[in-house]
C-alpha cells in the first residue's frame, strides 16, 4: 500500500499547490474584481488593494506552477504578516480571530518553498526542457 501511495505523492503535491492557489486567488478576485461578492463592499484601503494584487498575481503563478518556490516564499511571509496585523489584535485564538486560513496558507506556502511545485507545473516543464538533450 505504501509503495502505491508513494508513487502518487508528487502528484498530490501538485494538487495541493493548485487547490491552495485557487482558494488564495479567490481572495484576490474578491478584493479587486468584486467576485465572489464581498460581505464588506466598497472602496478598499491601499493596504488591502496591495494585498489583493499579491493574492491575484501570486495565486495565478502558483496555479500554473511558475516560480513556485520564490512565489511561495513571498506568499508565506505575506500571510504571516497578515495574521499578525489583521487577526492577532482581534484575538490570540485563530478560530476566534478568523486567522485560521491565514495560518494554513502561511504553512502550506512555506512547505512549497522546500517541496517545489511538483510534476504538474511549468517549473517542472522548464526543468525538463533545460536538461533534455538537444537534437539537431
Amino acid at each position: 500500500m505504501t509503495e502505491s501511495l508513494n508513487r502518487w505523492m508528487p502528484y498530490a503535491l501538485s494538487l495541493l499547490r493548485i487547490v491552495a492557489a485557487l482558494i488564495f486567488l479567490e481572495h484576490g478576485t474578491q478584493k479587486l474584481l468584486g467576485f465572489p461578492p464581498s460581505p464588506h463592499p466598497g472602496p478598499l484601503p491601499t493596504l488591502l488593494l496591495v494585498q489583493g494584487w499579491i493574492e491575484l498575481v501570486g495565486g495565478i503563478l502558483l496555479i500554473i506552477g511558475l516560480f513556485t518556490r520564490v512565489v511561495a516564499f513571498v506568499l508565506s511571509g505575506d500571510m504571516a504578516v497578515a495574521y499578525f496585523m489583521a487577526h492577532v489584535p482581534k484575538s490570540p485564538f485563530p478560530t476566534l480571530s478568523g486567522g485560521d486560513a491565514a495560518i494554513l496558507f502561511c504553512f502550506v506556502f512555506f512547505y512549497l518553498v522546500f517541496a517545489g511545485g511538483g510534476p504538474v507545473s511549468l517549473d517542472a516543464l522548464r526543468a525538463n526542457a533545460s536538461t533534455a538533450p538537444r537534437q539537431g
